[in-house]
């Protein structure tokens, strides 16, 4: 734990450094506002990194507030069956295409030992006992191309991380569809050995519903090469 405020901190620092010195050599660049959103996206499944979590249709919320490049949120995941997932986050994007950031994987619910559900603290980072995965994110987009990088910091049980966990992705982004390939180890694969585990393919579609309101509707076939799964995933965004 202490190895992960030492990290948390130093990620934090390095954001304020950022953001004040964006800020100063903005001046003569075209300035946006902070502002605050929120959205929705409803898959039909939800999944990550190659692995299915949660069953059936899952509804995923969002709300955010942006000031220049800094972004702080809170993103999540919920079905009918009780999966329920709130991941708070922030992240800072430099100019050159680069960005840093920090999530912290929450799981709100749990079933105990008589298989009754109930609430999972918040304020629990205890490796025998947390139900949050922190991790670090590291991104870079230039044109269709993009590559991000990830690392678990802490061992949780109730997340089922154990620390370490790394995931490294390669998309990019063509005029009709989309490719990306990804490998994990840790929580991401069955055995934690370091594998592919995501293959998708990838496509975006605008629904115009009136002439001032359209819908993208996104459509993904995944392959999971380690858990030799695969998955068709239809969803749409609010």
């Amino acid at each position: 734990m202490k190895t992960f405020l030492k990290s948390f901190a130093l990620l934090m620092v390095i954001i304020m450094i950022t953001s004040f010195s964006n800020v100063i050599n903005a001046q003569d660049e075209e300035k946006t506002g902070p502002s605050f959103t929120a959205g929705a996206d409803i898959y039909s499944n939800y999944v990550w990194r190659g692995s299915k979590l949660g069953t059936g249709p899952a509804f995923q919320p969002t709300v955010k507030f942006t000031a220049g490049g800094f972004t702080a949120g809170v993103w999540g995941s919920f079905d009918a069956l009780g999966y329920a997932e709130v991941d708070p986050y922030i992240s800072y994007s430099f100019p050159v295409g680069f960005s840093l950031g920090f999530t912290d994987y929450y799981y709100p619910f749990h079933s105990d030992s008589t298989g009754t559900v109930v609430g999972s603290s918040f304020f629990d980072t205890d490796k025998a006992t947390s139900f949050h995965a922190f991790e670090l994110n590291a991104s870079y987009t230039k044109g269709g191309l993009s590559l991000s990088a990830n690392y678990i910091l802490n061992e949780a049980a109730g997340a089922l991380s154990s620390g370490g966990d790394k995931y490294f992705q390669i998309g990019y982004a063509f005029s009709k569809f989309n490719l990306s390939v990804g490998a994990g180890d840790g929580w991401h694969t069955s055995d934690s050995e370091f594998n592919v585990c995501h293959i998708a393919l990838g496509t975006t579609k605008e629904i115009k519903l009136s002439e001032t309101f359209s819908v993208p509707v996104t459509g993904q076939v995944i392959l999971n090469p380690d858990k030799k799964q695969l998955f068709l995933v239809v969803g749409f965004s609010l």
